[in-house]
C-alpha cells in the first residue's frame, strides 16, 4: 500500500493549518509532486545539505523553517538553496514546511518543548486568531417559502459550521405589516394590514460572503423588501497561539529547574543561560519554542516564575529584569524547537504505521558549532 504525497499533505494540514501562518511567513509544499507516492518521511527543523543526504529518494523532508523565506526570485542551482533544491527534485525528494503555523497550532512546537521539559499545559500565553468574522442572519420568512430561502442562503456559503452544512434553526410565529401607496405586496392589499405565519430563520456566514449572502436571500425572498437582521458575531477566544503557560510537576528552586532544563534539551554550543534568584522557588512556568522575546510583555501578565525561549537579547532581557520577577531562560533556537520533530513524527506515524516510514533527523542544524575554540 503506497501513500501519496497529497494524503501527507492533508494530515499535516489538519494538524497545522496553514491560515494559522503569519501573513510573512512561507508555509506547505515548496518541492514535489501531490500525485505522486511519498517512500519515507524525514523530519528536522532545518534543510540543510546534511539533512537532504539521509532522505531517501522519493522521500519527503518535513522542516520546520523555510527554506525559501524572503525577498526569493530565483532558485539558480548556481545559488545555495537552489542547488539544494535542484539536488532533491533529481532524486524525487519532496520538501514541506509547517513554521509559524506549528507554532501556533495546538498541539504544537510549543506543547512539545513543555511536554519534553516534563511540564503539563494549562493554556496559551498569546493567543492567536480566532478564525474568520461570523454573521448570524435573520431573516422573517412565509412558511411556505422557508426551506427555498434556506436552500438560496446555503448555497450562498451560510450554514456552515465546522464538519457540517446546511445548518438553520428557525421558529414560526406571525409577521404584520401595512402596505402603503406604490407597494406591491407579494401578500396582501395596499392599505390593509396583514398578518402571515413566518417562520424566523437563522443562520451563521462568514462576514467576508455579505454581499453574495445577501443577494441571494433578495432573489429567494418573496417580498418586495423582506425583513431580515445581520447580526456580527463576537470573536471567542481560541485554543491557539504561540508560547503556552504550564505547571510543574512540583515547585522547585529556579536553579534545580534551569538544571532540568539543560537535561531536557539537546545539548548546543549555546547552552542554557538564566537570569533570576537562584533560590526563587518556580511552580508555573511560561515556554516559546523558537524566538520569544516579543512575548517578554504577555509574559509579565501570566502569573509565572520563569519563562524558556530562545534568542533573548541584551537589551530586552535587560529591560526585563528592571520591571519583572519572572526569571528567563535562554536556549538554543534549534534546541528549543527540536521536540517538535519528535511530534510531528508521531503524528504522521499514527496515521500511516507502517505503510509510510518515519524518522527524525539526526544532523544538528543548529548553526552555533564551536565552544569555547573546540568542536563539538
Amino acid at each position: 500500500m503506497s501513500v501519496s504525497l497529497a494524503e501527507v499533505m492533508d494530515v499535516l494540514d489538519a494538524a497545522y493549518p496553514p491560515g494559522l501562518a503569519h501573513d510573512w511567513d512561507s508555509v506547505g509544499l515548496v518541492a514535489g509532486d501531490p500525485t505522486e507516492p511519498v517512500t519515507s518521511v524525514t523530519v528536522s527543523v532545518d534543510a540543510t545539505d546534511a539533512v537532504v543526504a539521509e532522505v531517501p529518494e522519493g522521500g519527503l523532508l518535513l522542516a520546520h523553517h523555510p527554506l525559501l523565506l524572503r525577498g526569493v526570485d530565483t532558485v539558480a542551482a548556481s545559488t545555495a538553496k537552489g542547488a539544494l533544491l535542484h539536488r532533491m527534485i533529481r532524486s524525487g525528494q519532496a520538501l514541506f514546511t509547517a513554521h509559524t503555523n506549528a507554532d501556533s497550532a495546538t498541539p504544537g512546537v510549543s506543547d512539545a518543548l513543555a511536554d519534553t521539559l516534563g511540564l503539563e499545559v494549562e493554556d496559551v500565553l498569546s493567543r492567536g486568531p480566532s478564525g474568520p468574522e461570523l454573521d448570524k442572519w435573520v431573516v422573517f420568512v412565509p412558511v411556505d417559502h422557508a426551506a427555498q430561502v434556506r436552500d438560496s442562503l446555503f448555497a450562498a456559503g451560510a450554514g456552515q459550521i465546522g464538519d457540517y452544512s446546511c445548518c438553520s434553526w428557525s421558529v414560526t410565529g406571525t409577521g404584520q405589516f401595512l402596505p402603503h401607496a406604490g407597494a406591491t405586496p407579494a401578500i396582501g392589499e395596499v392599505g390593509t394590514v396583514e398578518r402571515v405565519t413566518e417562520d424566523r430563520v437563522e443562520v451563521i456566514a462568514p462576514a467576508r460572503l455579505r454581499s453574495r449572502v445577501l443577494t441571494a436571500l433578495r432573489a429567494a425572498h418573496p417580498y418586495e423588501e423582506p425583513a431580515f437582521d445581520v447580526l456580527a458575531l463576537a470573536p471567542l477566544p481560541a485554543d491557539v497561539g504561540i508560547g503556552r503557560i504550564c505547571a510543574l510537576p512540583e515547585p522547585e528552586p529556579l536553579s534545580v529547574f534551569v538544571s532540568r532544563v539543560r537535561a531536557a534539551l539537546p545539548a548546543t554550543t549555546w547552552g542554557v543561560r538564566a537570569a533570576g534568584v537562584p533560590d526563587a522557588l518556580v511552580s508555573r512556568v511560561a515556554v516559546c519554542g523558537g524566538a520569544g522575546d516579543s512575548l517578554l510583555g504577555a509574559v509579565n501578565g501570566a502569573g509565572v516564575q520563569a519563562y524558556v525561549t530562545a534568542d533573548l537579547r541584551h537589551h530586552p532581557a535587560d529591560e526585563h529584569g528592571r520591571v519583572s520577577d519572572v526569571a528567563l531562560v535562554d536556549v538554543a533556537h534549534w534546541a528549543s524547537e527540536f521536540p517538535w520533530c519528535h511530534q510531528a513524527a508521531a503524528l504522521l506515524r499514527g496515521n500511516f504505521g507502517e505503510a509510510l516510514p518515519v524518522r527524525v533527523s539526526t544532523v544538528r542544524t543548529d548553526p552555533w558549532n564551536i565552544d569555547g575554540g573546540s568542536e563539538s
